[in-house]
């Protein structure tokens, strides 16, 4: 089990990593830190995704699937009400109603 960091130490190693001189690899930033290396990786990827503007194009993609997401919800949602009333008519036209 991983040992919990506290938020102002991420904050900070973040601010490091992301502030690095040219030809400082994040391995050696981790060493200072006293910290594995893929832990700063992961800390630092989610903070790319968190931070919508890390990548280029993070943001359109997100908004994108945001949109695809509630459209889905709302063809789910009519197709449920479709299906419902076909089950209606079809019972509607049964012989002896």
């Amino acid at each position: 089990m991983t040992k919990p960091y506290p938020q102002e130490f991420r904050d900070d190693v973040l601010r490091v990593a992301r502030n690095r001189e040219p030809g400082v690899g994040l391995d050696q930033i981790a060493k200072d830190f006293g910290i594995h290396f893929t832990t700063l990786y992961s800390w630092m990827k989610r903070a790319d995704e968190d931070d919508e503007g890390g990548r280029p194009g993070a943001a359109v993609a997100s908004a994108e699937l945001r949109e695809a997401r509630k459209r889905i919800r709302l063809l789910e949602q009519e197709n449920e009400v479709l299906r419902r009333a076909a089950t209606y008519l079809s019972q509607a036209n049964l012989p002896g109603k």
